[in-house]
């Protein structure tokens, strides 16, 4: 059965393809599962070039160039390195459009400053300032998000980000 996200990554792939782009991925908390939603659907090899898991700090130095420095002083969960992320995926591979997630999926890792649920984006691409978001995604009062839950909603946002700069029409 196909979700709303598979349906999601073929609006955004179809964006892309008509827009004549490419899409490489920079995913930590996500563990590619944006990934493999894009690759969930035939034809994903026309527009998605490339993913990058980058769940460890070292995968973050090693495959996209982030900064040691950086991780250090402002953590793996933060703007500033989800936009090396998102920069490092598009140096590294032949994309013209480069999406990062970082964040605290949970259950544990969370802290006063960086909570479970809290997820940085960027989106960079060719010649353009990078597009940076952070969300906080907070269950109703008396719940919690899973895990699942979490990563989930980051795919989703992911996708739209990456939609709404390939085709803004198509979200209006």
């Amino acid at each position: 059965m196909r979700d709303e996200l598979v349906l999601l990554a073929q609006r955004t792939l179809d964006a892309c393809l008509a827009r004549g782009l490419k899409i490489a991925t920079a995913e930590s908390c996500t563990g590619g599962l944006l990934a493999g939603a894009l690759t969930e659907n035939a034809g994903a090899s026309d527009v998605f070039e490339r993913g990058f898991v980058t769940y460890s700090n070292e995968a973050k130095q090693d495959m996209l160039g982030v900064p040691a420095g950086l991780i250090a002083a402002h953590g793996a969960v933060s703007a500033e390195v989800a936009e090396a992320m998102a920069l490092g995926a598009l140096a590294h591979s032949r994309a013209q459009m480069a999406l990062a997630i970082t964040g605290v999926a949970g259950p544990g890792g969370g802290s006063a400053a960086k909570p479970v649920g809290l997820v940085h984006f960027a989106l960079a691409r060719d010649q353009r300032p990078t597009l940076l978001l952070r969300k906080h995604f907070v269950a109703p009062a008396g719940k919690k998000f899973s895990r699942v839950e979490i990563r989930r909603m980051a795919m989703l946002t992911g996708l739209h980000m990456l939609l709404e700069a390939a085709a803004p029409q198509l979200l209006a």
